[in-house]
């Protein structure tokens, strides 16, 4: 298990350097459309479809790496308050509904691709991209995030790791 666990954060840390570089590509290519528009006078075809999908993408493909480092939003007054035993039964709590959820998108997504791809859907722009290529981000980002959830879960339930705590505290960073 201990071989799946460190697969899964690897491939998830990956994702966020993923994230990080579509990002950067997105910001790039604002850059040229600006310069292409305004300096060179002119028209744009693809730019402002990639720096959607792009954003999009990072989102989905990111989302592992969120949920490894604890990067999300987190409200923990209720937690802080709680005793141990409460404190685990919420955590065990939140991760199998977040478990859930994420089954269940990760399902949909690619439930969703199949007809992009079986349906050779294309974007009503004029760059007319086969909309299977963007889409894909969605599934994947959701199939590995589901991963990371397994992990999380794992973790929680075996005593690897305390609920509600930081990634740092995790990896004993904190005190």
């Amino acid at each position: 298990m201990d071989g799946f666990i460190r697969t899964v954060r690897l491939v998830s840390t990956l994702c966020g350097f993923a994230a990080a570089g579509l990002i950067t590509a997105a910001v790039v290519v604002v850059c040229q459309m600006v310069f292409v528009r305004f300096v060179l006078g002119w028209a744009t075809i693809w730019q402002t479809d990639f720096t959607t999908y792009a954003m999009v993408a990072a989102t989905f493909i990111g989302s592992p790496y969120v949920l490894l480092t604890r990067g999300h939003v987190n409200v923990d007054i209720l937690p802080h308050y709680l005793g141990e035993t409460a404190k685990f039964r919420l955590a065990l709590f939140s991760a199998v509904m977040s478990l859930g959820f994420s089954l269940a998108m990760t399902w949909l997504a690619w439930h969703y691709w199949a007809e992009s791809w079986n349906g050779n859907w294309v974007s009503d722009t004029v760059w007319r991209v086969r909309l299977w290529i963007p889409f894909i981000a969605m599934p994947v980002g959701f199939t590995i995030l589901t991963l990371q959830y397994v992990v999380d879960l794992y973790c929680l339930a075996t005593g690897r790791e305390r609920p509600f705590a930081s990634a740092a505290e995790q990896h004993g960073e904190m005190a």
